[in-house]
This record gives C-alpha cells, structure tokens and sequence, in this order.
C-alpha cells in the first residue's frame, strides 16, 4: 500500500500509479533482485518506471505539439455508405458460409488465415495430397451459394 501511495504522489494520476506498482511487482517476479532488499528494490523500479513514463509522455506530448495545423491522428472517418456495404458483403458472405458442409466451412477459414495445407488435412482428416482439389471443391460450392444467394 506505500508503494502505490508514493507512486500516486510522484505521479499525481491513480491509474499511472496502479500501472506502476503493477510493473514493479511483474519486474520482482520475472527478476527478482539478488542481494537487496526487496522493499527498497520495488521503490527504485517504481521511481524509474515513472520517470520513464513521464519522459515518454512528454515525448509524445511534444510531437503532436509539432504536427501541422490540419494533420491526421488517426484513421480518417468511415464512410457511412461504404461501411454499410461492407457490412452487408460480410453478411452474405456468413450467410454463404453456414450453408456450407461443416468441413467445407472449416476448410475455407483455416485457408483464410494462412494455414499450410498439411494443417488444414490434419484439422479435417484427411491426406495432404487431396486437401489441394478439396479447397478447390469448397471454393466452388461457396461461389454457387454467393451466385444464388446475389440472383435471390
């Protein structure tokens, strides 16, 4: 409980020193100190994890201070139409998707994020050599439902 009262003072924000005091005690469990005893040990990670953090913010502070009048922070606002239409694409797509077999379905995701074929005949049962014309199947069947799903 000091340790967070004295980060409090030297921070002056509850949150940072919450965050602090969590860091000192992540710090003494992954490395904790050899010959020093533990309670001065905390205080001193505490005191540099704060002023590390102050430098960090100012750092920060100063280079959006630097920006120029009109600059970008952040990601420009989304279109409201074409969120929408995105929106509904990836529900046709779901849509498409449920009405697929279960292993088809699996297949299709597992090729989606990057999976080597391999993997993907390890996860569904079945020989690497055939997964290659299984994926092609799945593709079709999944162009069919969207080609129906678009005509409807």
């Amino acid at each position: 409980m000091s340790l967070f009262r004295y980060t409090l003072r030297l921070t002056g924000d509850a949150d940072r020193a919450a965050d602090i005091v969590q860091t000192a005690f992540m710090r003494l469990v992954e490395r904790p100190p050899r010959e020093e005893q533990i309670r001065s040990w905390l205080f001193r990670v505490a005191t540099n994890t704060a002023f590390d953090q102050t430098r960090t913010l100012r750092r920060h502070a100063r280079l959006l201070h630097a920006l120029p009048a009109g600059a970008s922070t952040g990601d420009a606002p989304r279109d409201p139409a074409h969120a929408a239409a995105q929106n509904d694409e990836r529900q046709r797509v779901r849509a498409a998707l449920e009405r697929l077999s279960r292993r088809d379905r699996t297949i299709l995701l597992m090729r989606a994020e990057g999976f080597a074929h391999r993997e993907i005949a390890a996860a569904v049962g079945s020989s690497t050599r055939a997964i290659g014309i299984t994926i092609l199947r799945a593709l079709k069947k999944l162009e069919r439902e969207l080609r129906l799903d678009s005509v409807t």
